[in-house]
């Protein structure tokens, strides 16, 4: 039975938007409470119940978060310009190769605003 498991993580970090017009308020350096929703998708196994256990999603999710946390985004490779899609898919790069029942990575700055990543295109 294939089921989707959702994991929310929060971290805090400030950033700069570069390569907005001259005046946009994001170009000044500011923060955010992100959170981050991990979702992973996959048969349930039938020993155990489930997919994937939350601590051992943990382990793989839990040290990105740390290292993003209380951080300036632009100052880590690859995010020079951290708009919510492209830490999205910044993080689903960092993640992928140890979770691949990864589906969606849900980044939210603002409990109004949120970016869904479901990993790249595939290949025609």
């Amino acid at each position: 039975m294939r089921t989707r498991v959702h994991r929310e993580y929060r971290f805090e970090a400030a950033h700069f938007l570069p390569r907005v017009r001259e005046g946009h308020k994001c170009a000044r350096m500011h923060g955010h409470s992100y959170q981050v929703l991990v979702v992973i998708e996959g048969e349930i196994d039938p020993n155990l119940g489930w997919v994937m256990d939350f601590g051992d999603l943990d382990e793989v999710v839990m040290p990105l978060v740390n290292a993003l946390d209380h951080r300036v985004l632009n100052d880590l490779a690859g995010l020079e310009n951290p708009t919510s899609e492209l830490l999205a898919t910044w993080m689903w790069n960092q993640l992928w190769p140890t979770l691949p029942l990864l589906v969606e990575l849900h980044v939210s700055e603002t409990p109004s605003s949120r970016c869904v990543y479901r990993g790249p295109e595939p290949a025609p």
